[in-house]
Formats: structure tokens, C-alpha cells, sequence
């Protein structure tokens, strides 16, 4: 798929089908995530893979949302601020470059066929417990991955000149 086309076409999908996500797609997605850049290249980023059917299941109380609970792979994916590069004025980029690895993850789903929807509302502490994840690490997002059990519309989209400005 052209790269535009994959921007264009991904989705926040809320409806997953069973079938097992192949491996060799599931590294390819991952993979994605691990070359994106990062500030520094510190790399401050940590992915949990959830394929175990039990603890998938556990997920709800984390989100309470049964749909996300049944796609066949979870991902959280989390910071680690203590290895990120920081500003002078002190901004921790450890945020930033999580989301630009989700951001590569979630586009490379897209093209290998994959759907995803990313949550941040979600309780920390009680996926923190459930996935017994040490103090440097800090959930950002969470993604189901699986194959889309439904297609959505685009969602609208400001126009361009709302979001550029020219000097």
C-alpha cells in the first residue's frame, strides 16, 4: 500500500475478529515502532505484547470496554523518563517519543491488513498491578491489534488552513 493510502485509510477500529495475528506480521508491526525516531535516539520506550487469553480477558478492568478485550493481541506501550532526553528548560521528551513510536506502530498495523484503536483513558494503577510493571516505566497508551471486524468512515478532519499557518 502506498503510504499516503495507509495514512488514509487507518481507522480507530472497535470491532476485531478473532483470527491470531500472524507472527511474522505482529514483528513487522513492532519493528516499525522500534525505528522511529526519538529525541537523542534515546529510545525511552518499552512495548508489553498481550496474547495470553486470561490475561487479555483481566484487561476489561483496565478498560472497561468489551471490544477491546477482544481483539487477540493488546500493546501497551510505555515511556521510560528516566532515559529520555530532556530540554534545558527541563520538557522530558520521554511522551513524545512514545507517541511517535505508537504512531509508526499503528500506521505499519494499518498497511500489513491489522486494526487498532489507541486509549489513553485508561486506570493506570490497575494495569500497572495487572501487568506487574515496574516504577520507570509509564503507561501512555494502550492498542488492541487484530484483524477489523468492521470498516468505519472517515472521521472529518479540520480543513488544512485551520491547522497551517504561512510566514
Amino acid at each position: 500500500m502506498d503510504f499516503y493510502e495507509v495514512i488514509r485509510q487507518r481507522r480507530s477500529i472497535r470491532a476485531y475478529r478473532s483470527d491470531p495475528v500472524e507472527e511474522d506480521r505482529l514483528l513487522r508491526v513492532l519493528d516499525a515502532a522500534r525505528v522511529a525516531p526519538s529525541a537523542a535516539n534515546r529510545q525511552p520506550v518499552h512495548f508489553t505484547v498481550i496474547r495470553d487469553d486470561a490475561l487479555r480477558a483481566k484487561m476489561v478492568e483496565v478498560y472497561s470496554q468489551q471490544w477491546f478485550v477482544q481483539a487477540p493481541v493488546i500493546i501497551c506501550a510505555c515511556a521510560r523518563p528516566s532515559e529520555a532526553w530532556q530540554r534545558s528548560d527541563g520538557k522530558n521528551y520521554a511522551d513524545v517519543d512514545l507517541t511517535i513510536a505508537m504512531d509508526h506502530l499503528i500506521l505499519a498495523a494499518t498497511a500489513e491488513g491489522l486494526g487498532t484503536c489507541w486509549i489513553g483513558a485508561f486506570k493506570q494503577d490497575k494495569l500497572r498491578k495487572l501487568l506487574d510493571l515496574p516504577p520507570e516505566l509509564e503507561p501512555v497508551a494502550l492498542t488492541p491489534l487484530g484483524y477489523p471486524a468492521e470498516k468505519p468512515d472517515a472521521r472529518p478532519r479540520k480543513p488544512l488552513d485551520d491547522m497551517v499557518e504561512h510566514r
